[in-house]
Formats: structure tokens, C-alpha cells, sequence
């Protein structure tokens, strides 16, 4: 006769026959018959709620993207202990993709496996030896100061105070748009961040690391309060970025800010560039180390839990300054001189 316990697994395992078995053998049988989609339906319950509020809105809903996309269309119907490591690596590699992307379906299947691991359905994780690069095969663009200067020239409110922002305190974009008045400290010069946005769903910022203030130059509040005094959203829970045509009940959408006004700007000021919302956070980063800022005062300034996300993303050289640096080193070697 079937337990209550093997009933209940019985509605996550329609197509099981009838187990009699113990107890004690039921737990180590019915592990063994989940699937990978199985897991995910319960990472996605138990992990992904709206009630857990360990990770972000915006890292939860990649998440979700990557599991529909990528990984239960594939290994939906694999049992939980059927992955292989090696398998994992082949089909990656036929995944026409950046590193980057890879490197990111392998850790959110890396993290959904540890699930199986935490609820004792797995011994191990296939995932952890699976080797992947994150290596990116082109550099991301970055503004030169002059480039960023010459955009900002043209740029009319609220997209000029928004590039200000972005560019001179490298904040991401869920963040910029989440900001309200109140969040603005004018007498100690800083931001004080409480929340992120994302697709117009509020929710907390990226990391523990992310909630730190962050400092304004004096000339930088003077310009948001006169962007303040010009807006018809002026009230300290108004979003600083209010969008009009949503009567101020939303912040702007970044896509159509870039697709309609950043992007033509640039364009109209000869900056042939690739610009997205987190070139002007990579630009913010890339200026510091350029002046002689040292990694430890660029990570803090980009609020990064790792040390490594900065040295390995952000300290990119100026490659007009480069070349300078070049030019010095051949002037030095460079017989007759």
C-alpha cells in the first residue's frame, strides 16, 4: 500500500508504476527518477518567488529566460542523473553564442543543480568541471571623455542629466531609472540607492555591494536640481526620470530612450560607436584607471562584490593614450634619436 510520502510524489511523477517499497528505499528511487525539468519547475518555486528576496527582480527574470530559452528545451527530459559533464561541454560548444552567454547558461545551470544538491536528490554537481570561457572575442566600446562631452553638448533634458548621471558615476542603468528625489543627499553630496527597475517592475538593487552611496560633485547636484526645477514631477517620491506619457507613474523605458534620442545624438556627433546603457558605465571605469585611479578605489567606485568582475571587464586603456604610450617607448629605442 502506497505512503501518504509516495503519493505526494506521485503528482510530480504521473507516469511512475506503483512503488511498494520502504520508505528508505523511496527516497533513494524516486531522486533518481526526476527530470531536469522537474528541478527547475521547483528552483523556480522555491528559489525564484516573489516572497524570496535574496536575488534581484532583473537576476531572477534571467533566470527564467535562460531556463526557456537554453536549458529545458534541451535537457528538459534528462533525468536529473543522466547530465554529463562532458555532454554539458559539447553542446555548448555548438551553441552559436558569445563566451559570455555560454559562461552564463553554464553557471545558472551550475546553480540549479546545487538546488537538486540542497534538497539531497544529487550527490554532485555535473556542472562544476564543465569548462566554459567567459572570455570575450571583442572588447566592448567605450566613450573617450571628448566623445562623452561633445554628447552631452547636444543632448537636450531629461537625456542629458541621465548621461551625466550614467557617465560620471558609472550607476546601471535599473538603477538610474529607479531613482526618485529623495534618493538625491544634497547636503552630503551622494545618492543613496534603495531600489533597481526593471522591465517597469520594481525591486531591489543587483547585490549587497550595489547599496552602497554614491558621491556627486557639487556641479553634477546643481545640475539635476536645475533639471528638478524645469520637470513636472518634482515631489521627493517622483521618479527623477518620470515619463510623461505614463503621467509620471513610470520611469522612462531604456530601450526607447537609446533607440530614440541617445543613439540619433550620437550618430548627428559623428560617434560611429556601438552605444549601449553599460557603455557609459564601462566608459566611467575605463576613465578612472586611465587616471591613475588604483583598482581597488575603481572597484568600490563601481560597487563590484568581486575584484575580479573589475580587472576582468572594466580596465580597459584609452586607445588614443595607448597609442601615445607607444609612441613614447619608440621615440625612446628608435635609432638617430
Amino acid at each position: 500500500m502506497e505512503t501518504a510520502w509516495t503519493q505526494r510524489y506521485r503528482k510530480k511523477l504521473p507516469n511512475c508504476q506503483p512503488i511498494t517499497q520502504s520508505r528508505s528505499s523511496l527516497e533513494l528511487l524516486v531522486p533518481r527518477l526526476l527530470t531536469v525539468k522537474q528541478l527547475i519547475d521547483h528552483f523556480l518555486v522555491h528559489e525564484l518567488n516573489e516572497k524570496n528576496t535574496r536575488r534581484a527582480h532583473s537576476t531572477k527574470e534571467t533566470y527564467r529566460v535562460y531556463f526557456n530559452t537554453w536549458i529545458e528545451p534541451y535537457w528538459g527530459a534528462q533525468g536529473i542523473h543522466d547530465v554529463r559533464t562532458v555532454a554539458v561541454e559539447h553542446w555548448l560548444e555548438g551553441i552559436q553564442r558569445a563566451d559570455g552567454t555560454k559562461a552564463k547558461i553554464r553557471n545558472i545551470m551550475s546553480a540549479l543543480f546545487n538546488h537538486g544538491i540542497r534538497h539531497e536528490w544529487l550527490d554532485k554537481n555535473p556542472i562544476t568541471l564543465v569548462r566554459q570561457s567567459a572570455k570575450r572575442r571583442s572588447r566592448p566600446h567605450i566613450l573617450e571623455s571628448d566623445e562623452i562631452r561633445i554628447l552631452l553638448q547636444k543632448l537636450d533634458e531629461p537625456y542629458h542629466s541621465m548621461v551625466l548621471l550614467a557617465a560620471g558615476t558609472g550607476l546601471r542603468v535599473g538603477e538610474l531609472l529607479a531613482l526618485k528625489w529623495r534618493d538625491i543627499d544634497c547636503d552630503l553630496l551622494q545618492i543613496n540607492l534603495e531600489r533597481g527597475i526593471f522591465h517597469q517592475v520594481v525591486g531591489r538593487v543587483k547585490t549587497e555591494a550595489s547599496q552602497q552611496p554614491v558621491p556627486l560633485d557639487k556641479a553634477m547636484v546643481s545640475r539635476l536640481l536645475k533639471w528638478r526645477r524645469e520637470s513636472s514631477f518634482t515631489a521627493p517620491d517622483d521618479w527623477i526620470f518620470a515619463s510623461p506619457t505614463m503621467n509620471g507613474r513610470q520611469p522612462y523605458w531604456p530601450d526607447s530612450l537609446l533607440k530614440r534620442h541617445i543613439r540619433p545624438t550620437a550618430s548627428k556627433c559623428g560617434i560611429r560607436k556601438q552605444i549601449g546603457w553599460h557603455t557609459f558605465r564601462h566608459s566611467f571605469a575605463t576613465l578612472l584607471k586611465d587616471n591613475g585611479e588604483d583598482v581597488k578605489l575603481v572597484q568600490e567606485a563601481l560597487r563590484h562584490a568581486s575584484y575580479r568582475t573589475t580587472m576582468n571587464i572594466y580596465t580597459q586603456v584609452v586607445p588614443a593614450k595607448r597609442r601615445r604610450a607607444q609612441t613614447k617607448v619608440f621615440r625612446q629605442i628608435s635609432p638617430g634619436r
